[in-house]
């Protein structure tokens, strides 16, 4: 199998950068999921470049070729070329030493297929010649690609001993390429090693779903792992309920859907909950914030419900109660402001303060319940709960 390289040469330096590296000697290949995705016409945005030269002179050859160099991780062998049509990963050939799961110490060599042994799955193991676009496959990757079939290199086990990640990514894997059931073997030994990943950080694990949630249709996919288990160590909280809401939610929603949103659906609709969960997952304080209203109730009106808590929210709200009518009142719709402010109230004699905070809020409940009228109504609103409190 050959891959294309019409996507590869049309990148502005990436000839100059080949030929610094060695190009015409085979001392650099495209590699990995840039391989992976070309094959599958999926038009990748980055590249990463393996190479026999060490990381050092690899960092002075890209200098000499005029391009910018950033020592992303020296020590694993990695330095980013900046070239003008983006950044390029550049890593020097590497194997593995010592490994905990977690971090791993390397050696660099120059054996392509060594290099290749360390990576997780076939189907990212798969390198190419730039100079005709001939594949190198040395575990069957292109086979596996082809069939939608995600497998380890190896035994499943000791790579997941290397990596614990590997559990997750290969069920995001599977959700992205795999076509029907997932590998028998692979899927045990994930099932199997599910406890390992409480030894990883809570980042890494909530990258890793956010990833897999925003895939076209991950639903399928997390029902497997909600069913072997790989939850439980790390989202108790998600139940066989989650799943099938999951499931309908992203059979709702136009085009590529929230992964916020659809973690929100994996989760009882109990804020304090979310909370949790988001605390613990480590998400930013918007993620975390957006977790939490998404899972309260969704009754009432939508555009009142808009207003309350913003448009992304309700529309987090209306998609996971699959309230098609709300939904559409909400569409194109801007939230008014309140047209009366504590101001006007203290000149209309109350005292600055609790009386105006409780008034005001009384006017804005009922300004909302009557559908946001026009400053004169609202001014009304005002004048009679003025009245109620003066006298």
């Amino acid at each position: 199998m050959k891959m294309p390289l019409d996507e590869l040469r049309a990148r502005e330096g990436m000839a100059a950068l080949l030929a610094a590296l060695g190009a015409e000697a085979g001392e650099v290949r495209p590699i990995g999921g840039y391989v992976r995705d070309t094959l599958l016409d999926l038009h990748p945005s980055d590249i990463d470049l393996a190479t026999t030269h060490r990381p050092e002179d690899a960092a002075e050859r890209i200098r000499a070729a005029g391009f910018k160099v950033v020592p992303t991780g020296m020590a694993h062998g990695t330095v980013t070329a900046v070239l003008p049509s983006g950044p390029v990963e550049v890593t020097t050939l590497r194997r593995d030493v010592e490994t905990d799961g977690r971090h791993a110490v390397v050696a660099f060599t120059d054996d392509w297929q060594a290099d290749a042994a360390r990576r997780d799955f076939t189907i990212n193991a798969l390198s190419a010649d730039p100079r005709d676009g001939q594949v190198h496959d040395y575990f069957g990757g292109e086979t596996d690609l082809l069939a939608g079939r995600v497998r380890f290199i190896g035994d499943a086990l000791c790579r997941i001993a290397e990596d614990h990640l590997r559990i997750l990514r290969f069920f995001r894997f599977h959700a992205r390429f795999g076509q029907g059931a997932p590998s028998a073997p692979d899927l045990d030994a994930c099932a199997a090693r599910a406890n390992d990943l409480m030894a990883l950080s809570r980042e890494r694990i909530a990258q890793e779903l956010i990833k897999l949630l925003a895939l076209a249709d991950p639903a399928p996919t997390v029902a497997i792992m909600r069913a072997r288990g790989i939850f439980t160590p790390i989202l108790p909280e998600i139940g066989d309920q989650g799943v099938a809401r999951l499931a309908a939610l992203v059979s709702r929603e136009a085009g590529a859907g929230d992964p916020i949103r659809r973690l929100a659906a994996l989760l009882p609709m109990d804020a304090a909950v979310a909370d949790k969960v988001g605390a613990r997952l480590k998400l930013s304080n918007a993620q975390r914030k957006r977790l939490i209203a998404a899972t309260g109730p969704a009754a009432g009106d939508a555009r009142a419900l808009l207003y309350r808590i913003g448009a992304v929210s309700a529309r987090d709200r209306l998609l996971l109660a699959g309230d098609a009518a709300g939904l559409a009142e909400i569409e194109g719709w801007d939230a008014p402001r309140l047209p009366i402010g504590g101001g006007a109230l203290v000149a209309m004699g109350l005292l600055a303060g609790p009386q105006v905070a409780a008034a005001l809020a009384a006017v804005e409940r009922r300004w909302i319940e009557e559908g946001f009228p026009d400053r004169e109504r609202a001014q009304a609103l005002a004048d009679e709960e003025v009245a109620r409190l003066l006298g």
